[in-house]
């Protein structure tokens, strides 16, 4: 990206992966573009990203609003002298619960915030895509657009989707080969996300191990960028995992995944049922980090393991079931 000067649009970029991502990208030849709802966490990430020289621009902006994405991708494209040359799809929600126990209104937020708010996006940026003949857009997904999370079944649905999504316009965008679409699946990251996140259960929530940084999918969208490289990128080794273990041996993924779920939620300790972020911004801590990667050391070597056994396992049971 050097002696290139490039524009940049972020959506979630008040805190996590988001803001990451553009402090990742902050030099003194980019111009960022940072969305989400909440305009003084976004200011701060702005400050972070000035301080190394980058130019940034505030914009407000609700994904689940057409007109407001629109509005993004015009303000933009001013910003950037009448291109954009990146557009990272970043903003998601989540409400965790019984089927049942989540509300209609709650479900539907999930799924119009991390999936209807991406195709909003790249709605808005493909029209200045196509007019230049080039651009990369980014679509932030999640091991669990591979593997289904219980307890998660808008989210899950939602990233299923995206993932649907994705090879679609790819697909539809092959005449335009200098338009890449780019899906980047982390593994479970370390972010305040899961203390802003809608809780129906009644019980803590506690994101399960191993975490990451949210620095390293940072990292990994840059490469992305600089390379052009349009195939899925999986960041951290459990994401690589979900992916192989689903493919082979789903009903043991399953199985496995249902039970160490309940009896987590069977003896954790009970807290009040709230909407959390669904409806209104993030409230509290809106750093890169959520802090619970200190709580988890000693363990990751342990969970890798675990992973790897199941993986094995499965493939075992599976050469078995061929062989009879």
């Amino acid at each position: 990206m050097a002696n290139v000067q490039k524009t940049i649009v972020i959506t979630g970029a008040s805190s996590g992966i988001g803001r990451a991502t553009a402090e990742a990208f902050a030099t003194h030849d980019v111009h960022l573009v940072l969305a989400a709802r909440r305009e003084e966490a976004l200011e701060a990430t702005a400050a972070a990203c000035r301080d190394k020289g980058a130019r940034a621009l505030v914009v407000p902006t609700d994904v689940t609003d057409p007109t407001a994405m629109e509005n993004l991708a015009a303000k933009a494209s001013e910003f950037g002298n009448g291109t954009i040359d990146v557009w990272i799809n970043n903003a998601g929600v989540g409400a965790v619960g019984q089927l049942e126990d989540i509300p209609p209104e709650a479900h539907d937020r999930v799924i119009r915030t991390n999936l209807i708010g991406y195709m909003y996006g790249a709605r808005a940026v493909i029209p200045f895509f196509k007019r230049v003949g080039r651009g990369t857009l980014v679509n932030v997904v999640s091991l669990g657009a591979w593997a289904p999370s219980p307890f998660a079944t808008s989210y899950t649905a939602s990233k299923y989707g995206l993932r649907g999504f994705s090879e679609a316009l790819r697909l539809e965008l092959v005449p335009w080969s200098n338009i890449q679409i780019c899906d980047v699946f982390p593994s479970v990251i370390d972010t305040p996300g899961f203390r802003h996140g809608a809780n129906y259960t009644g019980r803590m929530l506690k994101p399960p191990r191993p975490l990451y940084d949210a620095r390293t999918v940072a990292r990994a969208i840059v490469r992305a960028v600089s390379r052009k490289r349009s195939r899925g990128i999986s960041v951290g080794v459990v994401a690589k995992f979900s992916k192989i273990a689903n493919a082979l041996v789903p009903s043991l993924v399953r199985v496995v995944s249902s039970h160490g779920v309940r009896r987590y939620l069977d003896n954790a300790p009970k807290v009040p049922i709230t909407d959390g972020n669904l409806f209104e911004p993030s409230k509290g801590s809106m750093s890169v980090n959520g802090g619970w990667r200190g709580l988890q050391r000693g363990r990751k070597l342990q969970t890798g393991l675990l992973a790897g056994t199941l993986l094995i396992a499965g493939l075992v049971l599976l050469q078995r079931a061929r062989e009879r």
